[in-house]
């Protein structure tokens, strides 16, 4: 059966980012179209990032998914891996500070960066 992969940008229990991937199986629709069930959104927010855009570690504020549209997208992680995505390409954003801890900036969150010469646009949809 198909499936999509989620992948996913989450604090693990040691308070680092990390990567991971689930699958959401594709078992609605028909053989023309194979569907996931409906997923919950309650808003969609597109961002600009002009050339040269950077940003310093930092915690996502609420899980959400990260939809690329124009640009490669770095997310960099504490522990040195790196991960590109271009247009088409998405992950769920859900390496939230963990309750009741300070944002500390040698453990907690991500960095990301653009990649080339064409401004970043991206879509956020939280659910």
């Amino acid at each position: 059966m198909p499936a999509f992969t989620k992948i996913i940008l989450y604090t693990a229990k040691d308070g680092f980012a990390q990567f991971k991937e689930e699958k959401i199986i594709l078992d609605q629709g028909n053989e023309q179209s194979q569907l996931s069930p409906w997923l919950t959104a309650t808003g969609i927010q597109f961002r600009h990032s002009p050339i040269g855009f950077q940003s310093d570690f930092h915690c996502t504020d609420k899980p959400q998914w990260l939809f690329v549209l124009q640009g490669i997208m770095e997310i960099g992680l504490r522990d040195g891996t790196t991960r590109r995505f271009g247009p088409g390409d998405y992950f769920y954003s859900a390496d939230t500070l963990p309750e009741n801890v300070n944002f500390d900036p040698s453990i907690h969150g991500h960095c990301s960066r653009l990649i080339g010469n064409l401004p970043l646009i991206t879509a956020f949809v939280c659910d």
